[in-house]
């Protein structure tokens, strides 16, 4: 891989964030002090600024960094970025300077909001509320959305590759493009179908999610810790038990997420979520309360969020954030 001057550069000054960042820095996103500490959620200031700036340096016609802007910093959990953070903070345990993940980090919400964009286009889930907002197109048009949600997704690999050390930004590339490319092999799937002959309908909907949710909360988690092991001088490598464990936290927290999400489509108000509940069920479309039903459901989420919390034993009091955040997103409610 070659770097450019101008790449070289921006490698070379990254917002720098340690401890002393504080809950005032914090936007209002779905995270706050009624569901996760400030030590938790005080990274989301980091991360918006910082993807403020990626946008603002990529030199994008001013109708459409406003477009990326709406959708990229619009309200929002931050999820996927402060999975990132944590994951690097309890890899490289004790490290004051966060600087280094913060592009991986930018990148994968980059991709998120793509999805999202893309998601609520007519020719998908046709939807017309996000977050509490009218969706990218009904605030601006069809063409402004698939064109912003492109240049989302073409950031998220640019904020990498011209941020970060050639020798980590390749991996971290490799890996947000095969997560990338199984989210939209889920959304396929979900949407158009697809999946092997001969599963059940409780197979089938784990093959959707564990691409369509999981692979964008995995590859958030491995970023992060891929970012701190060469930080420390360590291979980028699936045996590291760290990034193993980081990996299987990951995995059961990312189809935890998705089954939440499923429960709160039947049991929340489209008001209290900010977007339309019920679509999924209006669609004809596998759920998890709708194969398994509301209480089992629940209990697979109970299931997934003792597995996901157990997977960070080797990593000690250092994964505590990841520990929270497992739990805050096993009761959420939007």
């Amino acid at each position: 891989m070659t770097t450019s001057a101008t790449a070289r550069t921006q490698v070379q000054r990254p917002i720098v964030v340690g401890a002393a960042h504080n809950a005032a820095d914090v936007p209002a996103t779905d995270m706050n002090e009624h569901t996760l500490p400030s030590s938790v959620t005080a990274p989301v200031g980091a991360v918006d600024a910082y993807l403020r700036r990626v946008v603002e340096e990529a030199e994008l016609a001013p109708a459409l960094a406003e477009a990326v802007l709406y959708s990229l910093l619009g309200p929002g959990k931050r999820a996927r970025p402060l999975l990132a953070w944590h994951s690097f903070a309890a890899v490289a345990a004790g490290a004051a300077d966060h600087s280094e993940c913060l592009p991986a980090a930018a990148a994968v919400e980059l991709v998120h909001a793509f999805s999202l964009v893309h998601d609520d286009l007519p020719g998908l889930d046709n939807d017309d509320l996000r977050r509490g907002r009218p969706t990218l197109h009904r605030h601006t048009s069809v063409a402004m959305a698939v064109l912003a949600g492109d240049a989302m997704l073409t950031l998220s690999f640019q904020a990498i590759a011209q941020r970060i050390a050639p020798e980590l930004a390749g991996p971290l590339c490799a890996e947000l493009a095969v997560a990338t490319n199984a989210m939209i092999t889920g959304q396929v799937y979900d949407t158009l179908g697809g999946t092997a002959a001969g599963l059940s309908d409780q197979q089938r909907l784990e093959v959707i999610h564990r691409n369509k949710t999981g692979a964008l909360i995995r590859v958030s988690c491995r970023v992060g810790a891929m970012c701190a092991l060469h930080q420390l001088g360590a291979p980028i490598d699936d045996t590291e038990p760290q990034l193993a464990a980081i990996t299987r936290y990951a995995e059961a927290a990312g189809l935890m997420f998705q089954i939440v999400d499923d429960l709160l489509d039947v049991t929340q108000t489209t008001e209290h979520l900010g977007k339309r509940t019920g679509k999924d069920q209006d669609a004809g479309k596998l759920t998890y309360p709708g194969v398994m039903g509301v209480g089992a459901s629940r209990a697979e989420v109970r299931r997934l969020h003792e597995a996901s919390t157990a997977a960070l034993a080797p990593l000690g009091p250092a994964a505590e954030p990841l520990r929270q955040l497992a739990s805050f997103m096993a009761v959420r409610t939007k």
